[in-house]
């Protein structure tokens, strides 16, 4: 049996934006249902939400000021990343924003394909840490462990409990 060609990797551009809004809303279903409140998942992926994804990762992408890449299989974004300036983590320069992956998608390499490209375009830009937030509950938080991510924070929002996941040193990513 042979295995389907690898995902492409590369920089997203404003016409991604649909496919890209397109996984982060099925990545959200597929996900978080069961882990956050039923409601507010309807409310995070329903078309509105679609619509103002994709406007968002438009202007996001035509703006240039995040790194933001795309796997595309047959013409088709599977996933995506964004990554940029560190909002709220003292001590790292950078934040991964998202990494998304349609579940069909996952297991194979891409999300980690996608990681270190990201951090490329990171490190290239100077940035020498990065850290993200992920639910406590969500099972990528063992993913981002076995990258080399560190927990080092928490926060909470109402009854959602986030970790704080750190790579000090972006040059000891896995």
């Amino acid at each position: 049996m042979t295995r389907p060609p690898r995902p492409v990797i590369r920089a997203a551009t404003p016409t991604d934006a649909p496919g890209i809004a397109a996984v982060h809303v099925q990545s959200w279903r597929e996900t978080y249902a069961g882990l956050i409140p039923a409601d507010f998942l309807d409310r995070m992926t329903d078309a509105e939400a679609q619509a103002r994804r994709e406007a968002f990762w438009a202007q996001n992408i035509t703006a240039g000021q995040d790194v933001v890449h795309v796997a595309e299989a047959d013409g088709t974004v599977i996933a995506f990343a964004s990554a940029g300036e560190a909002r709220d983590h003292p001590g790292f320069d950078s934040e991964l924003f998202t990494l998304y992956a349609l579940r069909a998608a996952q297991g194979n390499g891409t999300g980690r394909a996608l990681l270190h490209a990201v951090t490329a375009a990171l490190r290239e830009r100077g940035a020498r840490s990065m850290a993200l937030w992920v639910l406590d509950v969500n099972p990528t938080r063992d993913w981002y462990a076995r990258q080399g991510g560190a927990e080092c924070g928490e926060k909470r929002d109402g009854d959602l409990r986030e970790l704080r996941m750190g790579w000090s040193d972006l040059g000891r990513l896995r």
